[in-house]
């Protein structure tokens, strides 16, 4: 049976959050002007629910009137692939800056109310809904009975972003774009998304895909991820260990290759990220370091998927190509990915966890 029910209110699918929910799509940076072909793809897994990450578009904003973001979104809509997932799929979406209105754009984007309505029109969004009242489009839903429970998060790292230290030595390798900021005045969330977040987390759930457009644990290189901000990611780290929060798994996008990393030491239970990104505009010549990266970025079109076996209490994290082959996978379980109730002790001062060796 599908876990999300897939009927249409006109050309949009519905999501069902009763039904058990076992095999979940992803990806981001899509760009309207170049073909589509990878939606094909997509529709032959059979997705339950498909997860826009950000760069949904590419529709940078120069002008009041957002002549080019409302023409991207229009594109948009009329790519055949697109329309049909989105027909018969549910699809839960976050923004990148390049959907937000502006390349690398934070708070201090002038347009920022116009281009969150463009937003909220064009996914759906109800206007009665919290997500529409207030500020910023981060959102959550839970779907499952108890027991086979999957909770996205949504967040916003654009609307409420502080600005970033730019690079001294632009281009270098680990210093391309910027430098990480340890001022503690500076945000990435905004205080009230930070409250909402402690708040979703103490909700149950047998597992958290985090949403973030940009990447949680990567580190090396100098574009735009959550180290930049180092203050603000130990933020995230210490909530995630202090509210307990069993089953978090990060999905991101952006950076136009596509990784799976796994970090140790931060929760008392090993925490990993799969960055899926692009759907059709790959970097064939990005490169990283990647000191917590699963074996080489991906340099391809990709989508990512999350395939759940709720009776064995495993899944896979994977990523897969154009066609849609498998090229990157991470089989999990359940148990991995839970804090012991008596055992370990987290340090919230480094905001190092240490259980006890077997």
């Amino acid at each position: 049976m599908a876990a999300c029910a897939r009927v249409a209110t006109g050309e949009v699918a519905t999501t069902d959050t009763s039904r058990t929910v076992s095999r979940i799509a992803f990806g981001s940076c899509a760009d309207q002007s170049q073909p589509q072909p990878i939606w094909q793809s997509i529709l032959a897994v059979e997705p339950e629910l498909f997860v826009m990450l950000g760069d949904n578009v590419y529709g940078d904003v120069s002008s009041s009137d957002l002549r080019e973001l409302k023409d991207a979104y229009a594109r948009f809509a009329a790519v055949s692939g697109f329309r049909k997932l989105r027909a018969s799929v549910p699809v839960l979406a976050t923004w990148d800056d390049h959907d937000y209105g502006e390349n690398d754009g934070g708070a201090d984007f002038a347009y920022r109310e116009q281009v969150e309505t463009l937003f909220e029109n064009f996914w759906s969004v109800p206007a009665d809904s919290a997500r529409a009242r207030r500020p910023g489009v981060y959102d959550t839903a839970i779907i499952g009975p108890p027991g086979r429970r999957v909770q996205i998060i949504l967040l916003d790292t654009r609307s409420f972003r502080s600005p970033l230290r730019e690079t001294d030595e632009r281009g270098a390798p680990g210093k391309e774009r910027y430098l990480p900021d340890p001022d503690p005045a500076k945000s990435l969330l905004g205080d009230a998304q930070w409250e909402w977040l402690a708040r979703q987390l103490e909700r149950p759930a047998e597992l958290r895909l985090v949403v973030s457009s940009i990447q949680v644990l990567a580190d090396g290189h100098g574009w735009e991820r959550w180290g930049n901000l180092p203050r603000e990611r130990d933020r995230l780290f210490r909530l995630l260990a202090t509210k307990r929060a069993n089953g978090v798994v990060f999905i991101s996008g952006d950076r136009h290759v596509g990784a799976i990393y796994r970090r140790d030491g931060i929760l008392p239970y090993p925490v990993f990220e799969v960055t899926s990104s692009s759907l059709n505009r790959p970097n064939p010549r990005a490169n990283e370091p990647g000191p917590h990266r699963m074996g080489d970025v991906y340099r391809r079109e990709n989508f990512g998927t999350v395939l759940i076996d709720w009776a064995s209490g495993s899944f896979e994290l994977e990523l897969r190509d154009l066609h849609g082959v498998v090229v990157r996978k991470q089989t999990l379980s359940l148990v991995q990915l839970m804090t012991p109730p008596h055992e370990g002790r987290c340090n919230h001062r480094t905001f190092v966890c240490r259980l006890p060796v077997p």
